[in-house]
């Protein structure tokens, strides 16, 4: 990180059980060599074994990122950089609405068999990423299952949860893939509406279709991170883990470059 990500990083951390009084003691290293040692993985997919000399000792580095996947404050850590951003963008801290799509991406011999399965439309055996972003490409929720789970089963699970947690969101926009019966069920149980945005028969080639580029943009940006290339991880909690960490990594880079941008306009 450059001292203008660290700036950024740094306030928006998530405050220690110690510095609170609820027990624990200091962590042995600095979060910022461990952030960067963290991000060094997500952004070039190596090895945890691999880990550069020029950072904390491997499995140090890995106990700080399961800790986090575990605690959850990977996603504490991100949703309140994605609060800076839409803030930044002027937009409302939470967002009204949202766009959900799903990726299918080839498992490596790491990934169990009770956790893969074989994506027949996409012909993938590995895999599937759910993911709802907000109308910047920013993700909002995340979900990791075998590629053989149906977009409309994840969209079950998911849904809900977003609900639940911004409740503000009142229109998801989706593709044909979440038709059906889940379009009723989601109104009437969550008074949410799923609109579903599809290609007309006329259409031929590529067309950008409205809202739904948005998401295609953000898995886009998921597949610059080396580690999310394929899924290599075990658990499927991991693997969303460094979905959220390779979408901070694109925060925390926009939000160094805010007093740039306006010293420049200015």
């Amino acid at each position: 990180m450059t001292d203008a990500e660290w700036a950024v990083v740094r306030e928006s951390l998530p405050v220690p059980a110690w510095l609170e009084g609820r027990g624990g003691q200091p962590e042995g290293y600095c979060h910022r060599q461990m952030i960067d040692a963290v991000r060094y993985v997500v952004d070039n997919g190596i090895k945890w074994r691999c880990m550069p000399v020029d950072f904390p000792a491997w499995d140090r580095v890995y106990a700080f990122f399961r800790r986090w996947r575990d605690q959850g404050l990977v996603k504490e850590f991100h949703d309140r950089l994605r609060g800076g951003v839409r803030i930044a963008e002027g937009r409302e801290a939470e967002p009204t609405a949202g766009i959900i799509d799903s990726q299918s991406v080839k498992a490596a011999a790491s990934v169990p068999s009770a956790s893969r399965g074989y994506d027949g439309g996409k012909k993938i055996n590995g895999r599937k990423r759910h993911v709802i972003v907000d109308c910047l490409g920013l993700l909002l929720m995340v979900s990791v299952t075998a590629a053989d789970v149906t977009d409309r089963q994840a969209a079950r699970a998911l849904l809900p949860r977003l609900r639940e947690q911004f409740r503000k969101v009142s229109l998801v926009w989706a593709d044909g893939g979440y038709t059906g019966c889940l379009v009723d069920w989601v109104k009437e149980k969550f008074l949410l509406t799923l609109q579903i945005v599809k290609r007309s028969d006329g259409m031929k080639g590529f067309v950008v279709l409205p809202r739904r580029w948005v998401v295609e943009r953000s898995l886009g940006w998921l597949m610059r991170s080396r580690r999310l290339a394929r899924d290599y991880e075990t658990r499927p909690d991991s693997s969303e883990a460094f979905i959220w960490w390779s979408a901070s990594m694109l925060m925390t880079r926009r939000l160094a470059r805010q007093p740039q941008m306006r010293q420049e306009h200015s």
